[in-house]
């Protein structure tokens, strides 16, 4: 099964961007169609938004027949629990010996359109695997919800109502081209299509015919999606032909407060520190950051320039980091060595200690008990104030300390 909540962190930070990008003028006949109240009325308001966008009124009018509000979608976008796992709870749960088997079974069969896309993207084919598996298992899950009406149903949704609200006019762009049907498109509850799961304004920016048959059909042509999603990354930032992610020893004398995200240093300065390439040399000439998924006592890796485009495609630290790590096993890097790290705080515990880091001036973002980025960076903070080994790994210590 593909893991389900992807999107509520946010449905690919992308699908904002891109739809900057594409929709960045919209600002002012969105607030024609504002979240919230009567949802026969939020459709009109779309509608009348739709005619001051360029929309023919009886193609605006086909695209919304028959729209309804669907609650699943509601109760999915509340759903996060998947993401209080730790790394490497999250990362065995979906890094399966069928996926990798899998994965290089589709590396293989794929070989051709791999080719295409290392030659014009420079994206290695074990980062597209990777996402291609966690977001439908190579294809065979793609969702089931109407698209349409999740995409409207989350716009009308007073949460995060501005990145939605761009996509219902880039699908309905799509349905003028004759590439969505309102009535039958389906895919994930957060409005994304195909088999890596993109937005309909990624598909606009992004979307490439990989199979030459005239269209882009992300439900049905690997081609398409896989060459699309790999032009998506390039215009996220990828960097050709560069490393993202890999697995390092570290010396006991590191000073732990340099590591983190927030801290990007020369591989050579790394290298003068004692940090080493667990199964291979570090990447010469690049930056980095040293990754402490689970701290000091756990795995590590160093993250270069191309890990950072992760985070526009998913906002969750957790899930970023798996992907990426997932993708180095699919280019031949070993399984990680787990160490033997400290114990973490469970949903309620880390509530609690975001509660008392936000009470001390720190932006944690949501209290959500989850492990996101800001959180992590707070925790540092407190370590380094406290004398306490600062790897930003939240302990039952630190708590009782704060």
């Amino acid at each position: 099964m593909p893991i389900l909540p992807k999107a509520p962190i946010l449905p690919k930070a992308l699908a904002g961007a891109i739809a900057g990008l594409v929709f960045g003028l919209m600002a002012g006949p969105a607030a024609a169609a504002p979240c919230g109240g009567d949802f026969t009325g939020f459709l009109r308001g779309i509608e009348a938004e739709a005619a001051s966008l360029g929309h023919p009124p009886d193609r605006a009018r086909a695209f919304l027949a028959g729209a309804r509000q669907d609650p699943k979608v509601i109760r999915a976008d509340r759903s996060q629990g998947v993401f209080r796992k730790s790394f490497i709870e999250f990362s065995r749960a979906l890094i399966s010996p069928s996926r990798i088997d899998n994965g290089r079974a589709n590396a293989r069969r794929h070989a051709d359109t791999f080719e295409r896309i290392a030659r014009t993207y420079g994206v290695p084919a074990g980062v597209l695997l990777a996402f291609w598996a966690f977001e439908t298992d190579y294809g065979a899950v793609q969702g089931d919800f109407n698209t349409r009406d999740a995409l409207l149903t989350l716009a009308h949704d007073c949460r995060r109502p501005d990145l939605f609200r761009p996509q219902i006019f880039a699908a309905m762009t799509l349905f003028a081209r004759g590439d969505f049907d309102p009535q039958r498109t389906t895919g994930a509850w957060a409005g994304e299509i195909g088999q890596v799961q993109m937005l309909p304004a990624d598909i606009l920016a992004n979307g490439v015919d990989g199979d030459g048959d005239g269209h882009v059909t992300l439900k049905t042509s690997a081609p398409d999606a896989l060459m699309s999603g790999a032009k998506m990354l390039q215009a996220l930032g990828w960097r050709a032909h560069e490393p993202w992610l890999q697995e390092v020893t570290l010396p006991a004398t590191l000073d732990w407060s340099r590591t983190g995200l927030d801290t990007t240093l020369p591989v050579a300065d790394w290298a003068r520190m004692g940090v080493r390439g667990r199964s291979a040399p570090l990447a010469p000439g690049l930056r980095g950051s040293i990754l402490l998924p689970m701290g000091r006592k756990g795995p590590a890796f160093i993250a270069y320039p191309n890990f950072h485009v992760y985070f526009a495609w998913n906002k969750s630290f957790v899930y970023v980091t798996t992907s990426a790590y997932f993708a180095t096993r699919l280019e031949g890097a070993p399984v990680y060595d787990p160490g033997n790290p400290e114990p973490g705080l469970g949903p309620d515990a880390m509530k609690a200690l975001q509660q008392r880091l936000a009470a001390r001036g720190h932006d944690v973002g949501a209290i959500d008990g989850i492990l996101g980025a800001r959180t992590r960076a707070a925790v540092q903070k407190e370590q380094v104030r406290l004398g306490l080994p600062a790897d930003a790994w939240p302990t039952r210590v630190l708590l009782d300390r704060l």
